[in-house]
């Protein structure tokens, strides 16, 4: 008996879907004549669409372009790099004793008191004359730096070698120049190798030239024309025991924000209370450069999304024109029996395509602009698929958002107005 019920509701089922999908498939037949009938209209409506779907992806493009450049330049100087330097005397001080700088000593207290120092080098900043290219003097910088000094700072010596511990505990009287320092002086790196300079009247032989491994976005203590000297001969030059600046390299990057603190205390305890000194990382640069790239890609992101609500207009305008120009065939439609929700899927289905032909348009030039970029140039531009996906998504909400207002103008229009309409 049960058998003899179900069966009947079983066929009467796959009758209703098999309606349902045959239903559909004229909607989307008719959609797609619709749009072939007139081409350039569909055209022109899918334009805007396309325009604001390929911004919308290119705008997340150059966002992760410009995260991934950011984080390679702050790999490249060092993610497990602090540095200190003196900053003054507090606001609330009166005093207007000497300046209280920072000293060798610090750093081996800091070595002392902070687990996980890996290396540390002081930076004592010189000035000199020096004789370059044509006769010219010029204004040099040369730091005074020990040795562990390539490895905390990430040196790259491109031609010689740096000085090593037996230089500084000799005194002896080395030197490396910047690249562009080495060229405008002896006209080429190698050429600069065994050169002697002067620096204040004391001669020091070139044992190699150098630069830094990657742009350190303004954080730099290093200038084009820069002389590298050990810290020990300048010094001894200068006659003071003061730096300006100490950096630290930690054996665990994990470890930055801790030892930054710890770092800022020692340094605080072996000074006046009213002196103020500048204890940072990396990660203060990195937060910073975050919350730009974020400021500027939520601004782009706006700029798409109005083009997005602009094409988004567009489709409806033309979506009302077209059920004006339509209300005889819709008239037609109804007197042989279609529904008010297939006349309202009908337009919608159009809206629909002409969003989704834009939005693919539109992802096919934002991902193709940088697989082009990567193919034909040295550049690794990341493409993100899910923007791609995002993307195609947001192109179908326009087309539903949009065209469901000129939909439901169509779905309820009276048959017999609309057949007396030519």
């Amino acid at each position: 008996m049960a058998q003899t019920i179900v069966a009947p509701l079983n066929r009467l089922s796959t009758r209703l879907d098999l309606s349902r999908t045959l239903v559909f498939r004229e909607i989307l037949t008719m959609g797609i004549d619709s749009l072939k009938a007139d081409k350039l209209r569909a055209a022109m409506t899918a334009l805007g669409m396309a325009v604001g779907t390929a911004a919308l992806i290119l705008v997340v493009t150059v966002a992760l372009t410009g995260k991934r450049y950011v984080l390679a330049q702050i790999e490249g100087v060092g993610t497990n790099v602090i540095w200190a330097e003196y900053s003054g005397v507090s606001t609330a001080s009166t005093s207007t004793g000497v300046a209280d700088y920072l000293t060798a000593k610090d750093m081996l207290a800091v070595e002392q008191a902070v687990p996980g120092v890996k290396e540390a080098s002081p930076v004592l900043n010189m000035h000199a004359r020096m004789v370059v290219g044509a006769g010219k003097e010029q204004d040099v910088l040369v730091l005074g730096v020990d040795p562990q000094y390539q490895t905390v700072r990430r040196i790259l010596v491109s031609a010689g070698r740096f000085f090593d511990q037996q230089d500084s505990q000799d005194g002896n009287k080395v030197a490396l120049l910047t690249e562009p320092l080495a060229r405008d002086r002896f006209g080429s790196l190698d050429q600069a190798l065994g050169q002697t300079i002067k620096i204040q009247e004391v001669p020091f032989v070139v044992i190699g030239t150098f630069r830094e491994s990657v742009d350190t976005l303004g954080r730099s203590e290093i200038e084009d024309s820069t002389v590298l000297i050990p810290y020990s001969v300048a010094r001894a030059m200068s006659g003071t025991s003061a730096v300006n600046q100490i950096y630290f390299s930690m054996s665990n990057a994990n470890s930055i924000p801790a030892a930054t603190d710890r770092i800022q205390a020692v340094i605080a305890a072996r000074h006046r209370p009213e002196s103020v000194y500048d204890v940072s990382n990396m990660t203060e640069v990195l937060r910073l450069a975050n919350k730009t790239a974020n400021a500027f890609t939520a601004v782009l992101l706006l700029f798409a999304a109005v083009t997005l609500i602009a094409a988004g207009i567009g489709i409806m305008n033309i979506m009302m024109a077209t059920v004006h120009l339509r209300i005889h065939e819709i008239g037609v439609r109804k007197a042989v029996g279609a529904t008010r929700s297939a006349i309202l899927l009908q337009f919608l289905c159009e809206a629909v395509m002409i969003a989704l032909l834009g939005g693919s348009v539109g992802t096919a030039i934002g991902i193709g602009i940088p697989f082009a970029i990567q193919l034909f140039t040295d550049h690794n531009v990341p493409v993100s698929v899910m923007s791609a996906v995002v993307a195609l998504a947001v192109s179908c909400a326009v087309g539903i958002t949009f065209g469901i207002t000129p939909a439901n103008n169509a779905a309820r229009l009276d048959p017999v107005e609309c057949l007396r309409h030519e």
